[in-house]
């Protein structure tokens, strides 16, 4: 009875478009008060300690600093560069796209951040340029997903928080994937490009290179200071966040000069915000985790799983095929904080390292950002190109397939996720 009035409530708030924080409070406190014999104190009391974790702080820190980038015009600079870099190949403007969210993945951390930066710029680019705008829409969607791959990333500090992992460890994790992720996508615009002859720039020059490179050093060097700060050991995680912001604030107002002084309030209260509403979600996903651990639902999961096979191959696929299911339906922190642990636990008892799991666990649910029907990326770029989302998703599909064969190389594959944290922190 428990069960059916958490999971009942939770997916009748879902049909109904109710956002999924709220739905998963909601769903939580129909629980509390029609079944459960427990005080709804209890209900604030799990929301506190779900977002009551020094590795959170990291995440109001990479907002702040990604916010302070991007007001300064960062996002321009970035694409001028990739522009330069690959723009000149058939099919220059979906390649400048993939490699433009590669590059502001080490600043953003975040999918949506990224669809809408580098959306609003290249989808009216690539429109004006004579690609179809269903075509421009579709792989910004599919290439936000690169940005909480690359360190840093938001998702890996939340399965830092959950597991106890190092988060260190975690974005080193991510960096083999996130390079192999963007390449697969680069391959896959290509051939499109190719086969329905897209057009592409002309090469601009060595000069152009060069210069578009000097106007995105700085922000370039933000990846390189969040990197270095954790391998060197000086810093935590929270406080390479802290330093980040402090990089941010002087290559915005000093050195970029595109924003003021008088900006920076504006910004500071946008990113409180975001980070507001993603510690939120953090918080009632906490208690709708407790929920069903005090029912039982994880050790569930875990008995039905490992009574199909105990081989660590078939664990990984349906867990790949379980996590690919949910992140059609469910937001990818909510995703995590419930379904993580009892994950984890699979994985680890049948000999799969903690870290190979995160991460592909992880980019799982980033492919879920552009997957039919609660792909949120798929719908932000879809309203920047003021198409039809059914003409977004036909474009999506070969992405998608090139997306779900990096998944399984990066989840039968233990190595591209494991050695750079090896080489870099030492084996384990």
């Amino acid at each position: 009875m428990g069960i059916a009035i958490l999971f009942g409530t939770f997916i009748l708030c879902l049909v109904i478009g109710v956002p999924v924080a709220i739905c998963l409070g909601v769903s939580s406190a129909a629980y509390l008060v029609f079944y459960a014999d427990i005080p709804l104190v209890v209900f604030s009391q799990k929301i506190f300690s779900g977002v009551d974790s020094f590795v959170l702080l990291c995440i109001p820190g990479f907002i702040m600093a990604g916010s302070l980038m991007n007001g300064g015009g960062i996002t321009d600079r970035i694409i001028r560069f990739a522009s330069a870099g690959v723009g000149w190949v058939r099919g220059g403007l979906g390649l400048t796209n993939v490699a433009g969210s590669m590059l502001f993945a080490g600043i953003s951390g975040t999918a949506v951040a990224e669809a809408a930066s580098i959306g609003a710029v290249m989808i009216p680019g690539m429109k004006k340029a004579g690609y179809p705008v269903s075509f421009a829409a579709a792989i910004t969607a599919a290439a936000s997903t690169v940005g909480p791959i690359i360190p840093p990333s938001v998702p890996m500090i939340i399965v830092g928080a959950l597991s106890g992992v190092s988060v260190g460890r975690m974005f080193m994790a991510g960096a083999i994937p996130g390079i192999m992720l963007g390449l697969g996508m680069m391959l896959v615009c290509y051939i499109i490009a190719v086969k329905k002859n897209y057009p592409r720039q002309p090469w601009k020059g060595w000069k152009e290179l060069w210069h578009s490179f000097l106007g995105a050093f700085w922000a370039l060097m933000l990846t390189a200071l969040i990197i270095g700060g954790l391998l060197s050991g000086v810093v935590t995680p929270t406080e390479t966040a802290i330093l980040a912001c402090v990089y941010a604030f002087v290559i915005g107002v000093y050195i970029y000069k595109g924003i003021t002084l008088r900006d920076v309030p504006k910004i500071m209260i946008d990113s409180a915000i975001t980070s507001a509403a993603l510690l939120a979600l953090v918080g009632v996903a906490n208690v709708f985790g407790w929920i069903m651990a005090n029912e039982e639902i994880p050790q569930t999961i875990a008995k039905t799983m490992l009574s199909i096979s105990t081989n660590k191959y078939v664990i990984i696929l349906l867990i790949n095929i379980l996590l690919l299911i949910v992140g059609m339906f469910m937001e990818t922190i909510a995703a995590l904080i419930i379904l993580f642990p009892p994950l984890l636990a699979v994985a680890v008892g049948v000999g799969i390292d903690p870290i190979h799991f995160a991460t592909f666990a992880v980019l799982n649910l980033m492919i879920g950002l552009t997957t039919p029907p609660v792909g949120i990326c798929l719908f932000v770029c879809a309203n920047i190109a003021k198409t039809p989302l059914s003409s977004v998703i036909k474009e999506i599909m070969p992405f998608l397939a090139g997306n779900i064969l990096v998944l399984l190389l990066v989840s039968f594959i233990p190595q591209l996720s494991l050695w750079l944290p090896n080489l870099l922190f030492g084996a384990r």
